[in-house]
């Protein structure tokens, strides 16, 4: 019988309480990321609410079989790391440039596309983890946690700096008090409420914006209770060279982004991975991308906003994301539940966001600690990544005048920041090289 103590934290198994209440703070500090894409998509196509909550309750129903994937593991998919799966922002404007030329149709004909060819190719991509040593890993993941915290900043100001009241003061002192009693949980609770700090803090920050009147409950009320996501909802996929095309090099960039997640939760959890670990999160990102494209969906990858919640919460089990993947299930499945979950204010969100993205870079920088600087040229890996990585953060138009497939690619600044250390550290260090990174 196999000792107890031999069981890495990741294939721990919890009590049900705690597992479902681990995977409740995960799917509430991603639900804002999960649900902005449809959101932003429906918006810039024109749908009707109707077709937008159709989409939600298709996106949240998709990244729960993509995460239960890629946590459980299924035949030669999942990496069975706490990674949680999300669509992709890199996705975002060529499906609108797509959508507004081939609708709906010509969106999921190019994801079911671009998430087989993913499937395929990442056998190969996942041969690049040599490429990927402290120094690189370091940067990336100190660039995904500097990246997203433009984010938890837009929430903690109220969300849309287009509204007038964005950067209003009863925003930003939400998100403080919020961040505060995150704070305050984890410092002064111990184990278990110290590990749910960011759940207990989402929720205390929700009930103190109640009497603010912060708190909308309309959408619950009019909510139904049942909704059924069925393949191919808004007609059969329509197949467009170009399309197809923008979308493959969309799920190149996917693939990069997902090996830096991948590599993040793996140093945080202290678990080891492979080629071959590698290649099975990858088949998962284009199983699920694909299934996406079917669902009424989209592209799905590893979500870098719930990275922090994991070495935030010390929690490394990944059941707890396999959980969060089921309550995502039935939030797509009972449309009132997820607007329950949808009536979290922003700004507390926020508050939140700042400690969880944070961890990320912090993680990063405690992986850059291990890195030899002295006699290296370490140093000049890490500087010019993270400039290049921060380069759409100070200004996003900046690559405006490129070509739209070159856009693509470098307006994710963690994608161009990853390209960045991985191609000087194989001009400086050498391919491969880890003995003095």
């Amino acid at each position: 019988m196999k000792d107890q103590n031999s069981i890495h934290p990741v294939d721990e198994m919890l009590p049900f309480g705690k597992l479902f209440t681990y995977g409740l703070q995960h799917v509430l500090a991603m639900y804002a990321g999960a649900v902005a894409v449809p959101l932003i998509l429906a918006n810039a196509l024109g749908l009707s609410q109707e077709q937008l909550i159709y989409l939600i309750n298709a996106d949240l129903l998709t990244c729960g079989i993509a995460t239960i994937i890629q946590t459980i593991g299924f035949w030669n998919m999942g990496i069975r790391i706490p990674i949680i799966q999300g669509v992709t922002f890199a996705a975002v404007t060529p499906m609108i440039i797509i959508g507004k030329s081939h609708g709906l149709q010509g969106i999921y004909g190019s994801i079911i596309v671009a998430g087989i060819v993913t499937y395929l190719v990442a056998p190969y991509f996942s041969r690049l983890l040599r490429f990927f040593p402290p120094v690189v890993t370091g940067s990336i993941i100190s660039l995904i946690g500097v990246t997203l915290m433009p984010v938890a900043v837009r929430w903690a100001a109220g969300g849309n700096p287009a509204a007038k009241d964005f950067a209003a003061a009863p925003y930003i002192g939400l998100a403080l008090v919020t961040l505060m009693l995150v704070l305050f949980f984890y410092r002064y609770f111990k184990g278990f409420l110290s590990n749910i700090a960011v759940l207990l803090g989402l929720i205390t920050g929700t009930l103190i914006a109640i009497p603010l009147g912060l708190v909308k409950f309309s959408q619950v009320a009019s909510a139904s209770w049942f909704g059924i996501t069925t393949p191919f909802y808004f007609g059969m996929p329509t197949f467009d060279l170009a399309s197809i095309a923008a979308m493959v090099i969309v799920m190149l960039v996917v693939m990069t982004e997902t090996t830096g997640d991948c590599i993040a939760v793996a140093e945080i959890v202290e678990k080891e991975i492979d080629a071959e670990d590698l290649s099975r999160c990858l088949r998962a990102d284009g199983f699920s991308t694909m299934l996406g494209g079917i669902l009424n969906s989209f592209p799905y990858t590893a979500f870098a906003q719930n990275v922090g919640l994991v070495g935030l919460t010390k929690v490394k089990s990944r059941f707890v994301v396999a959980a969060a993947g089921v309550i995502l299930v039935a939030l797509g499945l009972f449309p009132k539940f997820a607007a329950v979950i949808s009536s979290l204010p922003v700004p507390v969100l926020g508050g939140a966001g700042i400690a969880m993205f944070g961890m990320v870079a912090a993680s990063g920088i405690k992986t850059l600690s291990k890195v030899q600087f002295e006699g290296t040229h370490n140093i000049m890996v890490v500087a010019v990544s993270l400039g290049i990585g921060m380069i759409t953060l100070a200004v996003p138009e900046f690559y405006k005048n490129f070509p739209s497939w070159a856009q693509v690619i470098l307006h994710s600044g963690i994608t161009a920041g990853s390209i960045t250390a991985i191609v000087l550290n194989v001009i400086l260090n050498g391919a491969g090289q880890e003995k003095n990174s």
